[in-house]
């Protein structure tokens, strides 16, 4: 399969609320910084990688391209609105900054799909997940309009475009234990994904409290 997406864009959003203020990006798993688990498997499709964040500080030394939000306010659509409008390419692979367990070969797949769809959306049994998902540029005029008539749903936003969706079945061959869509929300949340890991509980549930972003 021949990639076709011309880079990829993390959403990080703002500190996660129901992590204490944490910032996400920074919790760890498996020893590494989820931040630093996203690049190694985004770079495996694209080298070109940037971050929306209208925290510019949380990067700054990351040598990341980092983009504030065009749109500020509008949550995780106004963020992909600003991925796709910054984006160096047409096609861009945009994932939520809380997903720690992607592979470098189901984005890979993501990537190689229906190229003159709208966007390339995959679906578990939590529903379509729109953060981990292939959208064409065209798309950013469609999302402004939503934003600017109110409605702000993500998940309300395929009903908008052309849509290839890539099904459970699908997804189930590249995700064995179930975690390749699993986001961290949740103290519980980074526990779980600890133990999925296969990392030490104890020591990295803790790194992010002394060492806050």
């Amino acid at each position: 399969m021949t990639a076709t997406v011309h880079a990829a864009a993390i959403i990080a959003g703002g500190r996660g609320r129901r992590l204490g203020g944490l910032d996400k990006s920074e919790l760890v798993i498996g020893g590494r910084r989820i931040i630093e688990r996203q690049l190694a498997v985004l770079g495996q499709v694209t080298p070109h990688v940037l971050v929306v964040t209208d925290d510019h500080h949380r990067f700054r030394a990351s040598g990341l391209r980092v983009c504030g939000d065009r749109l500020p306010g509008a949550g995780p659509l106004g963020g992909l609105h600003t991925a796709l409008t910054r984006s160096p390419g047409p096609r861009t692979l945009v994932v939520a900054g809380d997903l720690p367990f992607l592979s470098g070969a189901f984005l890979r797949h993501l990537a190689a799909r229906a190229p003159h769809a709208d966007a390339v959306v995959p679906r578990n049994a939590a529903g379509l997940q729109p953060l981990c998902a292939v959208y064409d540029r065209g798309c950013a005029e469609v999302i402004r309009g939503r934003i600017e008539r109110g409605q702000r749903r993500l998940v309300d936003l395929a009903g908008a475009l052309r849509v290839t969706e890539v099904g459970r079945d699908e997804v189930a061959a590249f995700d064995p234990d179930g975690m390749l869509l699993f986001n961290v929300n949740t103290r519980a949340d980074h526990e779980r994904a600890i133990a999925a890991a296969g990392g030490d509980a104890g020591l990295e549930a803790r790194a992010p409290l002394a060492c806050p972003a």
